[in-house]
């Protein structure tokens, strides 16, 4: 079935958005990328192809959202070293889902900087998302990350 080439493009922008409001530390603006019911989780891909349900990040549901936003402001400010983040993110596969909802699929690196100068690559995975569309704006329902193996570094931002 085609996509809407609006829903499309609501689509890409939703994903591009989204790197760059955390490469930027706009975190106060990250939940205003997931909706009202909302899940944000991050696992080890191998763990959940072997059933297991260990993850890194389990927010499922906005509270929680906005509960990350604050630890990285509040609660771990000063208690970790800071590091920036660059996301680059590939876009694999849409599908429609019905009720202006799709199925979206993209593969995705985060590369980190420490305050040195020092560069690496942090994390490397998939993203299984449920992203709803509406007059020409997207936001995700479900956002599920799952990592190619074990960060470089401790995560303390969301991915």
């Amino acid at each position: 079935m085609p996509i809407d080439i609006t829903d499309r493009l609501a689509i890409s922008d939703l994903l591009a958005v989204y790197g760059d409001v955390l490469d930027a530390g706009q975190y106060d603006e990250w939940p205003g990328l997931f909706a009202e019911e909302c899940v944000y989780t991050v696992y080890d891909a191998a763990d959940a192809e072997r059933g297991l349900s260990i993850g890194y990040m389990l927010d499922d549901c906005r509270a929680r959202v906005l509960d990350r936003v604050k630890f990285v402001k509040e609660v771990w400010r000063g208690t970790v070293e800071p590091y920036r983040t660059r996301h680059v993110t590939q876009l694999a596969r849409i599908n429609p889902a019905g009720a202006g909802r799709y199925t979206v699929r993209s593969n995705f690196m985060v590369s980190y900087t420490q305050p040195d100068g020092t560069c690496g690559l942090l994390v490397a995975g998939r993203a299984q998302d449920v992203i709803q569309v509406s007059v020409g704006s997207a936001q995700f329902v479900e956002r599920k990350l799952y990592l190619d193996g074990t960060p470089a570094r401790y995560l303390v931002y969301p991915l």
